[in-house]
């Protein structure tokens, strides 16, 4: 029996990983592609918030997190929402940054590593 759980898997990547008391997400990008970078970022988090209980554990034990984003102009309405989610007292480590998503229509990509409760 391994000691490794994927949730979520298919042939090519699992939507989240659980190994030794840690869940690693992979990237979440928005369903819907029309909204602004508050929408999409609010159905990531949304994403995120719904893998981490499906792993054991919530947003409060996220220990870091990675933010990509397709334009700098993005990352004010970004943060906004990252900080209306985030836990006080338990802001994980994050880095953020601009890149070239797979569809041009993304405006974010998150992806979190969480400690299980």
């Amino acid at each position: 029996m391994s000691d490794i759980r994927h949730i979520d898997q298919n042939a090519r990547r699992s939507r989240a990983v659980v190994h030794a008391g840690v869940v690693y997400t992979a990237g979440q990008v928005p369903s819907s592609l029309d909204g602004d970078i508050t929408v999409q970022t609010r159905e990531v988090l949304g994403k995120i918030d719904e893998l981490l209980a499906e792993a054991g554990t919530d947003k409060a034990r996220v220990l870091s997190a990675q933010v990509w984003i397709s334009t700098l102009d993005d990352l004010k309405g970004m943060n906004e929402v990252w900080d209306a989610w985030v836990v006080p007292g338990h802001t994980p480590a994050r880095m953020c940054g601009k890149v070239e998503m797979n569809n041009p229509r993304y405006r974010v990509e998150i992806q979190v590593i969480a400690a299980l409760a």
